[in-house]
């Protein structure tokens, strides 16, 4: 599950995205497939869910052999030699670091993972933060890890700093989590590992699946998209804006994001005034979020929600937690299937 209001600090966000990974997620209407087809079920448009052809992550083939030592500055600064990589934990709030590492064809030497790494060929390695996204360090020991990829979403930093005290190499990956940072993500994994090669190539692909994603969107006016992140069970309900990271992943579509289109930054307390002054053409949310509030029906009566053209239209997308803001090496996926989604009963008039 990833999510990430980025108004709260990092541990707190840990806290708040464990919480909702456990709930179940929620039946929508409708499904949508990265072809772009438009099911049946959607005549009469209204919700759908975003949905991968494959969830799995696409691994290089051949694997490439590492080239070791590795000296990589860390992202605190520190520098950081890597001599082995036969025993590789990576670890982030969102799972894109394990996403990146699979992709690389190093998925093999992967020993544990987080709670966020749901993704099929990682789903069976043990988990490394019990208490949602917060790393015990007697589980991290246990496994012997030869090194050790994170970034500042996941801690606590006194668990990273007994890792290094350990003699495990720690290196930590820049935590900026939009399109445009997947490649500096990519190449610092691919440094850190001995395979910067293979780094480029993935990178290649990546940029390319991302570039043919954004030119899946149709013509027409632009929808008003408003992403909502919602925590039923806690109260929590909120709206994003300029760079929460959502607006990366509406505007690659060729959406327009509503709340930034309203003057909002990051994550903001959702209000039934400034849902209907943004008046969102379609509302995108996590679906352990929709279901998390009771699914369509239980949206439809937070405040605001019915008053605007999504509420009205019944046009709700959701996508799984575990890819919507993962922004990893299934990004330019990701977005095509989005894409679909949203467009699955045309651009708005």
């Amino acid at each position: 599950m990833t999510g990430h209001p980025r108004l709260v600090p990092a541990a707190a966000r840990r806290r708040a995205v464990a919480a909702l990974a456990v709930l179940l997620l929620g039946a929508t209407a409708c499904s949508a497939s990265p072809s772009g087809a438009t099911p049946a079920a959607t005549a009469g448009c209204g919700p759908v869910t975003a949905t991968l052809d494959s969830t799995d992550v696409t691994a290089l083939r051949p694997a490439p052999a590492p080239a070791l030592p590795a000296t990589v500055t860390s992202a605190d600064g520190t520098s950081v030699t890597v001599t082995d990589a036969s025993r590789i934990l990576p670890v982030n709030l969102y799972g894109s670091i394990a996403e990146t590492v699979f992709g690389l064809g190093l998925g093999g030497n992967v020993i544990g993972r987080d709670t966020s790494t749901t993704f099929p060929a990682a789903a069976h390695l043990p988990v490394v933060t019990p208490a949602g996204h917060d790393l015990s360090a007697e589980a991290v020991l246990a496994l012997n890890p030869t090194v050790v990829l994170a970034d500042d979403s996941i801690g606590p930093p006194e668990v990273l700093r007994q890792l290094r005290a350990a003699g495990i190499p720690v290196v930590l990956i820049e935590a900026e989590q939009t399109l445009a940072a997947v490649p500096g993500h990519v190449r610092a994994v691919a440094a850190a590992l001995g395979v910067p090669a293979a780094g480029e190539l993935l990178v290649s692909r990546v940029e390319s699946e991302i570039a043919a994603a954004r030119r899946s969107a149709p013509g027409g006016r632009a929808p008003r998209i408003a992403f909502l992140y919602l925590r039923g069970t806690a109260g929590v309900y909120l709206i994003g804006g300029d760079g929460a990271g959502s607006d990366a992943m509406i505007e690659a579509i060729g959406g327009v994001d509503a709340g930034s289109a309203v003057g909002l930054a990051r994550f903001r307390p959702l209000t039934s005034e400034g849902l209907i002054n943004a008046a969102p053409d379609v509302i995108l949310v996590m679906s352990a979020g929709l279901a998390s509030v009771g699914g369509v029906d239980g949206l439809l009566k937070l405040p605001g929600v019915a008053q605007t053209p999504a509420g009205a239209a019944r046009r709700i997308v959701d996508m799984d937690d575990g890819t919507l803001l993962t922004f990893g090496t299934r990004s330019g996926r990701t977005v095509q299937a989005l894409a679909a989604a949203v467009y699955s009963c045309g651009s708005p008039s």
